[in-house]
């Protein structure tokens, strides 16, 4: 296949154009700089992407978005956030529903975020959507690909949820404290964290390119943990105490009230019934056999 891929150099987007490449597909990057060979540039804020290039391509994924825990939620960063989303999916499904030979597949990124806080609720892609910043940024990325949809191209929305992986993400950041032996649950610890390997993200992208799926697709492992368990299988897998609780007041008093509620004191316990639902096998189902594979590597 023939693929473009936009956030190709982004933690997920290293990764995935790795692993498609040596599958044997033929890679193409969005980028914003001037192209090389395997590239094709665009301007999402001028709105500038030259159809002509995507022409007859055979899948799209879209994986490009501001991090969401990259800076304190400003005004102005919250914008950023929600932009660097919507703009560029409207852009993407605008132009491939343009196109006189279109894309079979849009695979358009989005998150878990999607479902708000909602304490011990098993939610699936048919659950309602949630409340706060995170699920209204979700629900205007995922309308932006109406377009692609529109057009008859088949689109799924990849609702992602912690990506574990040491290169990068929450994991690299709280590995050198378990390391040290100071690592320890969040607040109460009873918050749900809804996970998935790197290796089980991007082995269930390239699933989702042929998969007979569409719409919404949660992209978290089949057994979520509460993060007073994820903290634990953690600190027993590198072989180190976690007992240090982190109390709520540091965090926020760091990152902002709103972000770090959202982060790391509320979450959702999601499950992965239309991944399960379309064939795909997990690599990593526990989060003992992640944790144990990741950091062997």
């Amino acid at each position: 296949m023939k693929i473009v891929i936009s956030g190709a150099s982004g933690l997920i987007g290293t990764q995935l154009v790795a692993k498609l490449s040596t599958s044997g597909h033929e890679v193409v990057r969005l980028v914003r700089r001037s192209p090389k060979s395997g590239e094709i540039q665009w301007n999402p804020k001028s709105g500038t992407l030259d159809a002509a290039a995507l022409d007859g391509v055979d899948a799209v994924i879209h994986l490009s978005g501001a991090g969401i825990g990259d800076k304190r939620w400003t005004s102005s960063y919250r914008k950023e956030i929600l932009d660097s989303r919507t703009t560029t999916t409207a852009l993407l499904a605008k132009t491939i529903a343009s196109l006189s030979r279109k894309p079979s597949v849009f695979l358009s990124g989005s998150a878990i975020g999607i479902y708000g806080a909602r304490n011990d609720e098993q939610l699936t892609e048919v659950s309602t959507h949630g409340t706060g910043f995170l699920a209204e940024v979700c629900e205007q990325w995922e309308a932006a690909a109406k377009p692609a949809v529109d057009a008859g191209i088949r689109t799924v929305y990849l609702r992602t949820g912690i990506v574990l992986t040491p290169k990068g993400g929450a994991l690299k950041k709280l590995l050198p404290l378990f390391k040290l032996g100071v690592g320890g649950k969040f607040g109460n610890g009873k918050q749900w964290q809804s996970w998935i390997s790197i290796d089980d993200e991007i082995g269930a992208i390239e699933h989702l390119l042929t998969a007979n799926v569409s719409g919404a697709v949660n992209l978290t492992a089949p057994n979520p943990v509460t993060n007073a368990e994820f903290t634990k299988v953690l600190a027993s897998v590198i072989k180190r105490p976690a007992i240090v609780p982190v109390p709520t007041f540091a965090p926020k008093i760091l990152l902002g009230g709103e972000l770090a509620d959202a982060l790391l004191f509320t979450g959702q316990r999601v499950i992965p019934a239309a991944l399960n639902a379309s064939g795909y096998m997990f690599k990593h189902t526990t989060l003992e056999s992640a944790f144990r594979s990741l950091l062997s590597k």
